[in-house]
This record gives C-alpha cells, sequence and structure tokens, in this order.
C-alpha cells in the first residue's frame, strides 16, 4: 500500500508537469498538433492585449427604441462575423450608441462603412416604382467571381437568391420591363441606400429564384455588399462619432506582464500553502498545478477571448481554488486537535468542507452567469474566465486535492507536526 501510495503521487506530479507543458507550449507528435494556449489555435486577444480599434456610432434618428438598438446590435455582429471580424465586441451605450472593438484591425474605414450603412435594397423599374425589397424578398446573398452574361468577360459580382414569392415578382417585373424597349425603358436599376449598383438591361423574362449584381466591383467591395445584404437592413443609419487606435505595442507589454505577475503570484501562493499546513499544504501545491493547467488547456481548447480583465478572472479564480484546500484544512486541523487519527481527520475535514466550498463555488458561477448576460465589453471577459476558473477549481479542490491526500495517508505518515504542528487535546479519543 504504502508502495503504491509513492508511485502514484510521483505519477500524478508528472502528469501535472506535462499537463502544463501541453496547455502552455503545446504539442507536435505524429501528424497530432496543439499549440498551446497562445498558439495560433488557442486563446483570442483582446484589444487591451492585441491592439486594434475602437469605434463609436450614434443611431441617425431622434428616439431610437431598445429592440431597435438590439436589431442595430445583432445586424452589427452578423455584418462583422461575415466580415471575418470574428474577435469583435460589440456593446450598447446611452442615448443610441453602439461601440465596436476590433482586435488586430488598424484599419477602420472599411469596418465603418460596413456596420454604419442601412444597406437597403431594392429593385426598381424605370419609373423608380420598388419591385424587390432586400428587407422581406430577398433569401441570401453570396460573393462570386466568373463570367457574367451581361460583359462576357471574368469579374467579381453577387448572387442574391429570390423567396418563393419574389420570384414571381422579378419574373413579372423583367416581362414589364422587356416590353418597353421602344422606349429605352427596358432594365431594371438594382440600388442599395437610394444609390444605383447595377442598371442591366431586360430583353425577354427573367423566370429565375436568383439573379447577378455586377458592377465595378473588386473582390472586397462585392464582398462587403454580399455580406450588407446577408446581414439585412438597419432602421436607420449609424454615424460613426469617434474612432481611436489601440497600439499592438501597448498589448504586446500588457500581456506578459500580466502573466509574470500571475506567476509570481502563484509561487508566493504555494510558499504560503507549504509554511501555513506543511505537507497538506505541498498536496495543495500539487493541485494548484494541475489546476493552472487545466484551466491552459481550457481557455485554449475554446478559444476564449482574453482580455486583462479576463486575466484578473483567472487571478481571482485561483484565489478561490486556494481558498477551498484552506477550508478543506482548517476542518482537517480541527479533527485532529480532538484527537482523531490522521485518516479520519482527513475523511471528516472533507465531508465538512464540502458544503461551504459547494454553496461559495455555486453562488459565484451564479455571479458570473448574471455578469455574462447583462455585462458588456471587458465584464464579459472577467466572468468568462473566472466561471470557468470557478468549475476547475471545484474539480480540482474536491476531487484532486482529496485523491492526493489519501494516497499520503496510504503513505502511513503518522507525525503529526507533519499536518499544521495539531496537537490532540487532552482527554480527545482517536477514531
Amino acid at each position: 500500500m504504502k508502495k503504491k501510495s509513492i508511485i502514484t503521487l510521483c505519477f500524478v506530479v508528472v502528469c501535472a508537469i506535462l499537463l502544463n507543458y501541453v496547455a502552455f507550449i503545446g504539442f507536435n507528435i505524429a501528424g497530432f498538433s496543439y499549440g498551446g494556449m497562445f498558439g495560433e489555435t488557442g486563446i483570442k486577444k483582446g484589444i487591451d492585449l492585441a491592439g486594434g480599434s475602437v469605434i463609436t456610432f450614434q443611431a441617425d434618428s431622434d428616439a431610437p427604441t431598445d429592440d431597435q438598438m438590439q436589431v442595430v446590435e445583432s445586424i452589427f455582429q452578423t455584418r462583422m462575423t461575415n466580415a471575418g471580424y470574428t474577435e469583435a465586441r460589440i456593446s450598447q451605450g446611452e442615448g443610441g450608441k453602439i461601440t465596436v472593438e476590433i482586435p488586430s484591425v488598424f484599419e477602420t474605414d472599411q469596418a465603418a462603412s460596413l456596420l454604419g450603412d442601412t444597406a437597403k435594397l431594392t429593385f426598381n423599374d424605370a419609373d423608380g416604382n420598388v419591385i424587390l425589397d432586400g428587407a422581406t424578398d430577398i433569401k441570401n446573398a453570396s460573393y462570386q467571381y466568373g463570367k457574367t452574361s451581361q460583359t462576357g468577360s471574368a469579374q467579381s459580382y453577387v448572387q442574391v437568391e429570390f423567396n418563393a414569392e419574389a420570384k414571381q415578382k422579378f419574373a413579372d417585373a423583367t416581362k414589364a420591363a422587356a416590353a418597353r424597349s421602344s422606349e429605352g425603358k427596358n432594365y431594371i436599376s438594382i440600388q442599395m441606400d437610394g444609390k444605383d449598383i447595377s442598371s442591366p438591361r431586360v430583353s425577354e423574362e427573367i423566370n429565375s429564384d436568383s439573379c447577378i449584381i455586377s458592377g465595378d466591383f473588386t473582390p472586397e467591395t462585392a464582398q462587403d455588399l454580399a455580406n450588407k445584404i446577408k446581414s439585412g437592413q438597419l432602421p436607420f443609419d449609424m454615424k460613426v462619432i469617434s474612432q481611436e487606435t489601440v497600439g499592438a505595442e501597448l498589448g504586446a507589454n500588457a500581456l506578459p506582464t500580466s502573466l509574470l505577475a500571475a506567476a509570481i503570484g502563484i509561487i508566493l501562493i504555494m510558499i504560503f500553502m507549504v509554511i501555513m499546513y506543511r505537507i497538506p499544504g505541498l498536496i495543495a501545491d500539487i493541485s494548484l498545478l494541475i489546476y493552472v493547467g487545466l484551466i491552459g488547456l481550457a481557455m485554449g481548447i475554446f478559444h476564449v477571448n482574453l482580455s486583462l480583465s479576463g486575466i484578473a478572472g483567472i487571478v481571482l479564480s485561483i484565489g478561490m481554488a486556494v481558498d477551498a484546500d484552506c477550508i478543506i484544512f482548517e476542518r482537517m486541523k480541527e479533527e485532529l486537535k480532538v484527537g482523531k487519527t490522521i485518516r479520519a481527520s482527513v475523511s471528516a475535514g472533507f465531508d465538512k468542507a464540502f458544503s461551504a466550498i459547494l454553496d461559495s463555488n455555486i453562488t459565484t458561477i451564479i455571479s458570473c452567469v448574471v455578469l455574462y448576460i447583462s455585462g458588456i465589453g471587458a465584464v464579459t471577459g472577467f466572468a468568462t474566465t473566472l466561471g470557468i476558473g470557478v468549475i476547475l477549481s471545484m474539480f480540482t479542490a474536491i476531487v484532486i486535492t482529496k485523491f492526493l491526500l489519501k494516497q499520503l495517508v496510504g503513505i502511513g505518515i503518522e507525525n503529526r507536526s507533519l499536518f499544521y504542528n495539531a496537537k490532540a487535546k487532552k482527554g480527545g479519543a482517536e477514531e
């Protein structure tokens, strides 16, 4: 039993070291690779770590409602995702303001234009009558490159798909337009926010569930147009009122500084635990090492958007992990002082500490959920990392620490001075 417990403890320590190596440095074995928490497939850096741009928009409306602003935020999010700005953060302010943070992007004119335009798409006849409305008649839009019937040469264009009702309306409109060739009005005008994009000539009825929009497009402008059509129409224009740039150098300095501070804090905590709790403190340090590896792995695998506030959430969760161990060890100390054996004290200590640990962690998780749902920007980053950290800290305290202490008991250590110097009270009976 003693030999088995020693081997198990040594094995756990080796696994903890390997876990941290994989979590933060990564691996590449037989074609399977992972770049670690800070690799390309790991965390996404927030604007305060990676640098980037902050754009604030103001609604071009006298009294925008909350529902309208919610629609705007949703459309902004869709447009940013379609354009590839997957790490962008969007938050509402007061008075019809919306702020967009785009990490690692420093040229913001294109992003500002993409977001702020109403994107009202219409198909009009030669007399200006609206035939199709993009908000209700268009099912999808996509960027394409190839030959078009209008020019016969390869070019960038946008293909739009109609719903069933729009297909019939488009067929009727093209049939009517084709009949007006003698007047020179045999065309359909395609407009975005009142500006002509394309006015193709029509020679016959077009009975199709899709059409193309061609013009003087580059691949980028065609893709932007497709994104605007696909994401939907804003209820009003959003005007840019401020644009700021956060330098990449500031972010580059912030991350290593924060990581160094976190590492120093962890080392000091480990030293404190050994001084305060002796052998159990050493067990807590191994558990903490496993916790650090697990949170690094979780952050990387789930591609968490890490910001300075997120790092603060991780550090706080480390404190909660250690706090859980302290509660367990204090309960064990109380059991030792009344004369129980080390084995009995370990078991009773966990039983008595469990409810306190569970209650405190559950309430913290609930707080994280509330912060995440109602929070913005930095608040959601803090809530995300703290929530992940609390769940993992509860696991390491209740499962890992308990398992390691049982292995310690299996070694047969009976010297109470190695357990907080807890002396049995007179008259206390051992179990």
